[in-house]
């Protein structure tokens, strides 16, 4: 069996639902990419999704979709990825078994 490029957890599904309810007509799901940019070299980056890529790895998890950018599976593989709420952070989050460190931040890693 082999490793899925991405989990999701149930705070997260749910939260991509709700973004999905509020989102325009023709939005089928989120899209994750790695950009480079922050002071480790990458970071996440998280679009609605129109369409799927060609070679865009599909998730679909808990009753949603997720396509990961073909160029991002390679950072992502065995990842979780959650949604926090709280008073000193909102938005998604990512357990990375990949990475090898972040910034004082936690907005950019590095593998």
């Amino acid at each position: 069996m082999s490793t899925p490029a991405l989990t999701l957890t149930d705070a997260a599904a749910g939260r991509i639902r709700e973004l999905m309810d509020k989102a325009s007509d023709g939005m089928i799901g989120l899209r994750i990419a790695v950009k480079a940019r922050g002071c480790s070299g990458l970071s996440y980056d998280i679009q609605y999704a129109s369409e799927k890529l060609k070679f865009d790895e599909v998730v679909e998890d808990k009753g949603v979709t997720v396509l990961i950018d073909p160029a991002a599976v390679m950072f992502l593989i065995g990842s979780t990825m959650d949604y926090q709420d709280d008073k000193f952070h909102t938005g998604f989050t990512f357990t990375n078994p990949n990475e090898k460190g972040r910034c004082g931040c936690g907005e950019s890693f590095h593998v």
